[in-house]
This record gives structure tokens, sequence and C-alpha cells, in this order.
């Protein structure tokens, strides 16, 4: 945990790169002190096949930080203005950025293989 998922307006992906948006915030996110544990960071993007906002242009990313429960609310704001930060350097021309936190309740089950870190060095 954390799970970061980001939707976005259609064909956002023909205009920026979402997979460096992923890197950077799965970098950011694992090497930040209130990460745990970096193997269970989880970054996605999924887009939106349609949709209509209040602004021009008419595009969108709306990411949700998803935490077990247990962190203060000053440290749920400033993760969740780490990504605004992120989504605004590499989406500076996208109409309307928004996060949201939101805990991921018990139960909480996962099946994970071998961290990064040791598929890379193995």
């Amino acid at each position: 945990m954390p799970h970061i998922v980001i939707e976005h307006s259609p064909r956002l992906d023909a205009s920026h790169d979402l997979q460096a948006l992923c890197d950077a915030l799965w970098d950011t996110f694992a090497t930040h002190p209130e990460i745990t544990a970096p193997d269970t960071v989880r970054v996605r993007t999924i887009a939106s096949t349609a949709s209509r906002i209040g602004v021009e242009p008419q595009s969108f990313a709306h990411a949700t930080l998803l935490l077990l429960p247990g962190r203060d609310e000053a440290t749920r704001r400033g993760l969740a203005e780490l990504i605004l930060k992120t989504l605004d350097e590499f989406l500076p021309d996208v109409g309307s950025l928004t996060v949201r936190v939101d805990h991921l309740e018990q139960p909480y089950i996962k099946r994970m293989l071998a961290p990064v870190e040791d598929v890379a060095h193995g």
C-alpha cells in the first residue's frame, strides 16, 4: 500500500507520457519516509470512455490514493499534494486535475511474487 489510481479523459495517453507519470509517482512514493514497504506501491491509469467537465479544455485526470487506515490528516494531505504536484508537472495543459484520498478497509488480501529489486538483481 499505497495504490494510486488515475482516471483520465479519453485519449490523454496519445498526447502525454502516462508511463513516465506512473514511474515518477512510483519513485516518489517508494522513497517517501511514510511508506515502509516500497514493493507495495501500485500506480495505474484508467482511461474514461466518455466524459464532460465544466472547464476548458475538456480534459481531466483524477487520482485516488488508497491507503490503509492509520495515517493522520496532515500526512494524507501531504501525500495528496505530492500527487497533485506530479500530475501538474506531467499534465500541465489538462483542464482539471484532482486528487482524493480514501482508506482501504480490511479485509485487504494480496498475492505477490518477488519485489522488483529482487527480480532485477536475481
